[in-house]
Order: C-alpha cells, then sequence, then structure tokens
C-alpha cells in the first residue's frame, strides 16, 4: 500500500479520536488528509468532511446525550440559522464561484487553490482560539445572550458551506461565554450541531458533486472507531491541555499548506 494512502487511513482514525476527546477540530484535519494523502480535489473533499466528520459527531453525541450533557434548547437555537446557511451556500454560493477566480498575466487563482488558502486561514484562526482559550470556563451562572449565539450560528453556517470545517473551535467558546455552559455541556451540545449542519450542509451537494460512496463509506467507518477509542481515553485526559497542544499542531499545518498553495500559484 502507498505510504501516503496507509498515512491517510491512520490519519482517519485520529479524526475521530480528535472529536471525541476535544469536541473540535475533526474537520481540520479531514480536508487535509483528503486533499494531500488522497489526492481528492478540494471542492469534494469539503463535501466528503462534511459527511465523515457529520456522521462521526452523531455517533459521538448519543453516549452524551443519554448523560445529559447536551443542551437541546441551545442546539436549536444554534443550529436554526447555520442550516439554513450551509445549506444554501453548498447549494448555491459555492458551484457559483467561478473558475479561475482571479487571473492576472501567468499569475492563476484557481477555485481549488482558493478553497484551500481560505481553509487553511480558518485553520490559523482555529489555532489562536485552540490556544488562547485552552483554559477557558464560565465564570458562572450568566444570562444567555441569544442574538449572539443565533448570530455565530449564521457566521459558522457560511464558513462550513464554504470550507467543509463543522466550526466546533468556533461553536464552543461561544456555549461557554455565551450561554455559560461547563466544558462538558459544551462539547456535546457541540458535537449535535456539528451533526446537524454538516449532513444537512452534505445534501446541497448531492447533484453538484460526484461521489464515491464506496469509498466515503469506508473512510466514514475510520473516525467512527477513533471517536470509540478517544471516548474510553476522555478520563485519561486534560482536554484543555490537549486543546492547546492540537492548536500548535494546526497552526502549523495551516502555516504550510498556504505555503504549499502560494508556491503552486
Amino acid at each position: 500500500m502507498d505510504g501516503l494512502i496507509l498515512a491517510g487511513w491512520v490519519a482517519a482514525i485520529l479524526i475521530g479520536m480528535t472529536l471525541a476527546l476535544i469536541g473540535a477540530g475533526g474537520s481540520i484535519l479531514t480536508v487535509p488528509v483528503l486533499v494531500y494523502l488522497f489526492g481528492i480535489p478540494p471542492v469534494l473533499a469539503t463535501a466528503y468532511s462534511l459527511f465523515v466528520v457529520g456522521l462521526t459527531a452523531l455517533a459521538g453525541s448519543v453516549s452524551l446525550i443519554r448523560k445529559g450533557a447536551v443542551r437541546l434548547p441551545l442546539v436549536a437555537l444554534f443550529a436554526a440559522p447555520s442550516l439554513l446557511a450551509v445549506w444554501l451556500t453548498r447549494a448555491w454560493l459555492l458551484p457559483s464561484i467561478p473558475d479561475p477566480i482571479w487571473q492576472s498575466g501567468s499569475v492563476v487563482v484557481g477555485k481549488d487553490s482558493f478553497i484551500l488558502i481560505l481553509f487553511a486561514a480558518l485553520m490559523l484562526a482555529a489555532s489562536v482560539s485552540m490556544i488562547r482559550n485552552g483554559n477557558q470556563e464560565p465564570s458562572g451562572t450568566q444570562r444567555i445572550r441569544h442574538g449572539w449565539i443565533a448570530l455565530e450560528g449564521l457566521i459558522v453556517g457560511v464558513l462550513t458551506g464554504l470550507v467543509g470545517a463543522g466550526g466546533g473551535f468556533l461553536i464552543i467558546p461561544v456555549l461557554v461565554l455565551a450561554a455559560g455552559l461547563s466544558m462538558t455541556e459544551a462539547v456535546g451540545t457541540s458535537l449535535v450541531i456539528i451533526a446537524i449542519k454538516s449532513l444537512i450542509g452534505f445534501t446541497g451537494d448531492l447533484g453538484h458533486q460526484p461521489v464515491d460512496w464506496m469509498f466515503l463509506a469506508t473512510f466514514s467507518l475510520l473516525p467512527l472507531a477513533g471517536m470509540a477509542i478517544g471516548q474510553r481515553l476522555v478520563p485519561y485526559f486534560n482536554s484543555q491541555h490537549l486543546k492547546k497542544a492540537f492548536g500548535y499542531f494546526v497552526l502549523l499545518t495551516g502555516s504550510a499548506m498556504i505555503l504549499v498553495e502560494l508556491i503552486r500559484i
């Protein structure tokens, strides 16, 4: 088996473990793995990412719902505007983006490069959020800021639609700071939101992208296994320390992606 392909299958397991341990970051790994290890075109990779991360988050959220670690009213408040935004973005906005986006002489910025650079920029923002907010906890009982949560849902929906990112690194800080949830509740609630909007977003691609269902089904099984492994490891790790360490990894990966794409341009 080709070394890159083998690394891709191993990385698929790590995607599920990441979601289980810190409640975010799965899609941050999924798109680069699909593009650089499996050679999937970037726009199609973002669609696959929505399916894989959505399915994995759904599986991981079941046990947390049973444990009462999910605030369903907040799921509805965040997910309603997010669902609309992600579906419209995948079904209408993304297909309407021209290719190439910009050209001047020999310099051509294609749609694929634009998507990857945008995704890498989002990775850098995610890394800063993870590093700075690694020890974030609510200060106590506070009034839920419904408008801010709904607005964030809309913004995350557009970003999810454009680059296939679940957005857990954006969702969790809002749930902690604007809703006063504990980290356990924020992670559980985030997983449910990610599952719903990612899977709905994927349906917006049907008819626009040629889906290899055999590959997608096979690839999706490994993050599910990783999620099961990660949930067993949760008691043995400090999720805040893991989030900071993962943040530095994402920072390096995002920087490398931008460098690679700029060289290609």
